[in-house]
């Protein structure tokens, strides 16, 4: 009786569970970006559940051939020495299993940092996305509009986002487009990223940046081309003007709706896009030698000017 109502009870545990789940979006791949991700993901979730149900059998196994016995109280069991066989398995499995899902995340990181498969000879969409306290500001520069707290995207069209705090560090996340990439005061990442598909998505900060951090989410609506031209069009007639006055108000700290701006806030306030390490190391030696070839010249103006005066 006892183990049919722990029977019960498991089962209406597990029951309680499933029905609160809500689906996963980072399995519902809407793009090519995500559709690595989700493969990676079940692909650690199988060869996790594979290891998990061997190791359950082989325990069964072991549980019913090695139970206890009616042997004499003195009796004791043989020495034995340690198998190699044994020994190596259980040592060259867990590092084959690493050596394995690290070449596969390896090669997934090279994949998803590029620009989407399939769209590398399309010109991309450039988004600036910045955060601040507790929302997202979303720059078309080519376009000359800006939003707030949503996102509207061309399906079929590579997307190229340049990330970037007005605050703490937040982390720019559409789970059925791609994985998450942090976003730094004083620093620019880049993101890319492509929808396969039109529809609503959900965009958010996954990095804990304070109080509001759980309302710090942004709607994304991807649709055709031609849609997103009309859309573009639509805002240039119909929104406010962006200005530094507005946009300083907006960086205080709060939740808001909605908003639609034309022009971009990159025109009083610019993205911190600095120079790599080896742009900087270049532009360095070229700033040096430019100095001394100034210096070179003057050192021989001077000399011809004396050997004119002797």
């Amino acid at each position: 009786m006892k183990l049919k109502l722990a029977l019960f009870a498991i089962m209406m545990s597990i029951v309680t569970v499933l029905t609160g789940c809500e689906q996963l979006t980072v399995l519902d791949p809407k793009g090519p970006q995500a559709e690595r991700l989700a493969s990676d993901i079940m692909l650690t979730m199988l060869m996790m559940a594979g290891i998990v149900i061997t190791v359950f059998v082989w325990l069964v196994i072991m549980l019913v051939k090695y139970r206890a016995s009616k042997q004499p109280a003195d009796y004791e069991p043989p020495h034995i020495e340690g198998n190699p066989w044994v020994e190596g398995i259980l040592v060259g499995i867990p590092v084959l299993i690493v050596a394995f899902l690290s070449f596969v995340s390896v090669q997934s990181n090279y994949i998803v940092e590029s620009a989407p498969q399939g769209y590398e000879e399309k010109e991309p969409l450039v988004v600036y996305a910045s955060s601040s306290d507790w929302k997202w500001h979303f720059s078309y520069p080519e376009e000359g509009i800006e939003t707030v707290n949503y996102l509207y995207i061309p399906t079929d069209r590579p997307l190229e986002f340049r990330l970037y705090s007005h605050g703490p560090i937040t982390s720019f996340w559409i789970p059925q487009l791609g994985g998450q990439k942090y976003a730094m005061h004083a620093h620019l990442t880049k993101l890319h990223l492509a929808a396969d598909v039109e529809g609503d998505y959900m965009g958010r900060n996954a990095n804990f940046s304070g109080e509001g951090f759980a309302e710090n989410k942004f709607d994304v609506t991807a649709m055709s081309q031609q849609e997103f031209d009309d859309w573009v069009k639509e805002v240039k007639v119909t929104a406010e003007p962006i200005t530094e006055k507005k946009f300083e108000k907006l960086l205080e700290p709060g939740h808001l709706g909605r908003m639609t701006f034309t022009g971009t806030h990159l025109e009083f306030s610019p993205a911190p896009e600095h120079h790599h390490e080896g742009d900087k190391y270049e532009n360095e030696h070229k700033h040096s030698d430019e100095h001394h070839s100034a210096s070179d010249k003057e050192s021989s103006d001077h000399d011809d000017h004396m050997n004119h005066h002797e």
